[in-house]
């Protein structure tokens, strides 16, 4: 009974599953919803996205994003830059948001801005790396939250780590990290496939 997918965003899902690899890593209408909702409690002004994928996360927080507000988003894989553009330039959100290709590592702490919210969605090897990069760089401040995705992993943080599998024990060592991390509160949320949910003290 939650809200329905907005048009556009079900387009983007039905050529997201018959266009691209992994269509799974899509964040999908219900997790959708909840980081539109968070991003309309929070009302920031700046966003980071990490991992832009085909575009759906960057499309709902956009929309619940203030006017003013910009989301700069970055996604590696130049490949799918046109198909996000293509989603990006039929929103009538497009204005909100910035679509940066590259390595969000190099690219983030040349952007000159102070986020309010993060959301980390990368390559889960870079994880902890993120978001060291987010206090070295003064990318976010006290009060900033930070919003990771896939921190359960499909549950196999909970079992024992298959021998190189460097993306579960990555997942691990990063959720380790934050519960560590004097400078943070944190809760998980067992929503998909988890969302930690950490504010900046």
């Amino acid at each position: 009974m939650s809200s329905p997918e907005e048009p556009l965003l079900k387009e983007l899902e039905r050529e997201t599953y018959l266009r691209v690899l992994n269509p799974r890593m899509i964040s999908g209408h219900i997790q959708g919803r909840l980081m539109e909702m968070i991003v309309r409690m929070l009302r920031p002004q700046r966003i980071l996205e990490i991992g832009t994928f085909t575009g759906y996360s960057a499309l709902c927080m956009a929309a619940g994003l203030p006017e003013g507000g910009i989301i700069d988003t970055c996604e590696v894989d130049d490949e799918l830059e046109m198909m996000i553009l293509s989603f990006f330039e039929r929103s009538e959100h497009q204005s909100k948001i910035r679509l940066h290709i590259g390595s969000a590592l190099e690219i983030a702490p040349k952007l000159g801005e102070c986020y309010n919210l993060v959301f980390i969605d990368g390559d889960k090897r870079e994880y902890t790396a993120y978001y060291d990069m987010l206090f070295e760089h003064g990318l976010v401040r006290s009060g900033s939250w930070i919003m990771a995705d896939n921190i359960l992993w499909y549950g196999k943080v909970v079992e024992p780590v298959a021998r190189g599998d460097k993306q579960t024990q990555a997942i691990i060592d990063f959720n380790r990290h934050v519960a560590e991390d004097e400078r943070v509160e944190n809760v998980i949320l067992p929503i998909r496939d988890g969302i930690n949910l950490i504010r900046v003290k």
